[in-house]
């Protein structure tokens, strides 16, 4: 779960608790901020997580959902703790909130339902760590609620981080930096979710360029030094394009090296998917082992091709790779650029490959060459390359998002889409 800045001035903020007494080590208050419905409930939290927080936390009255329009505009906190009682959708507002938080945070959960399914679908099926229904008790909620807030290592179960999705071309210029980007761009702008691109090719740094992205050392850093990634080393490598879009990459010399420590890749990952709900990935198709293991780790992996006989015989070989160990199904098959002048046709290309592409995106390099000397996004505008890509968004990431081009603006489900989502059912 994640989220920016700002603090919702509309909701009534209770005042902080405090005594003279420093927090445990490893509890920072204020990191911990409850969404509750009434002076009752905020009353017993206060007085169940004392020990842990001895000065207090933050408190706002609101429901859930004027919880969810505040952290649209404010940091996720560490914990987050919020009340679904009187909502008659708790398990959809529930997802929803899944959108606009960060995916490590630790959430709580007081409702007024007691039923043990609905227990089973909140904690096990939602990721949240813990449910107690109304009336609360403050030995209940030091038991109960403690523990996720005073424990600093503590073990995810539910939630276990943001989607990796690679994005490799068969062949140079096929496009796979442009897709990555205009991928990367949708979720975080448009879809308003988490994200970061992260271009795996260290001396270009193209999808960086393709988003007027800074590039700079720390993916060098991170591969070189993996024991040095960390959350900050994160927050400080990955530089902002937009609120809730960020991009990881590199410029170094052609002629430089970059050693490459084993682990490097899965740590970098791990760390990432701590940070953001979505981590896009341009891989070039290389056999180097940081490349490689990229491919290996990702959720799902989505090849790029262009209407040519080199691209279809090196389609084959990449689909032909193995599935790594979070891959239930191939890779998803890109058709760039159909209709290229010279280039080979659908049904040409279905009988080289015995299967046809996922997705066909038209050959627009009025639409597309113009976007990419300028640094912005292709999908930006209506169209053709448009409609191709938010057809690939929820190909890979299983999520049916409004089509809409504002710019900030939140994806629009269904909440019964919504709740799917969540719960990592197909729509």
């Amino acid at each position: 779960m994640t989220p920016p800045d700002g603090t919702g001035a509309d909701l009534p903020r209770a005042e902080t608790a405090s005594t003279g007494i420093g927090a445990p080590s490893g509890v920072d208050a204020a990191r911990v901020v409850a969404f509750v419905r009434d002076q009752a409930t905020e009353t017993v939290l206060r007085d169940g997580l004392l020990e842990v927080l001895p000065n207090g936390f933050e408190v706002r009255r609101a429901s859930i959902r004027a919880a969810i329009a505040a952290l649209r505009k404010m940091p996720t906190p560490r914990v987050l703790i919020v009340d679904v009682s009187g909502e008659p959708e708790p398990l959809t507002a529930l997802g929803e909130l899944s959108d606009v938080v960060e995916p490590d945070v630790r959430v709580l959960v007081v409702g007024d339902r007691d039923d043990l399914n609905f227990y089973r679908q909140v904690t096990r099926g939602l990721g949240v760590l813990e449910y107690l229904y109304q009336p609360l008790m403050r030995d209940m909620v030091a038991r109960y609620f403690s523990p996720p807030i005073g424990t600093g290592n503590l073990v995810f179960e539910g939630v276990q981080g943001g989607r990796v999705v690679t994005v490799t071309g068969t062949r140079g210029g096929a496009g796979a930096s442009t897709v990555a980007a205009n991928l990367a761009w949708h979720f975080g702008v448009e879809a308003f979710r988490h994200t970061v691109l992260l271009d795996a090719n260290l001396h270009r740094g193209t999808a960086a360029m393709l988003l007027g992205a800074k590039t700079g050392p720390g993916l060098r850093t991170a591969l070189e030094a993996p024991d040095r990634i960390d959350a900050l080393f994160v927050e400080r490598a990955a530089q902002p394009v937009d609120k809730r879009l960020h991009v990881l990459a590199g410029e170094e010399k052609l002629t430089e090296t970059v050693a490459y420590a084993p682990d490097a890749a899965a740590r970098l990952l791990e760390a990432l998917r701590r940070r953001y709900n979505f981590v896009v990935v341009d891989v070039p198709d290389s056999s180097l082992p940081f490349h490689r293991d990229l491919l290996a780790m990702a959720h799902q992996r989505v090849l790029v091709m262009d209407p040519t006989l080199a691209s279809v015989r090196d389609a084959l070989r990449l689909l032909a790779l193995p599935n790594g160990p979070m891959q239930p199904r191939r890779g998803v098959l890109v058709l760039n650029k159909d209709g290229m002048k010279g280039g080979l046709t659908k049904a040409q290309l279905a009988e080289g490959l015995k299967m046809r592409p996922d997705i066909v995106i038209s050959d627009l390099p009025k639409d597309v060459g113009p976007a990419a000397s300028l640094g912005v996004p292709a999908m930006a505008a209506r169209g053709g390359f448009r409609t191709g890509m938010l057809q690939l968004s929820r190909e890979v990431a299983f999520v049916r998002m409004l089509d809409s081009a504002a710019k900030g603006g939140a994806a629009a489900t269904t909440r019964a889409q919504k709740l799917r989502r969540f719960l990592g059912l197909r729509p």
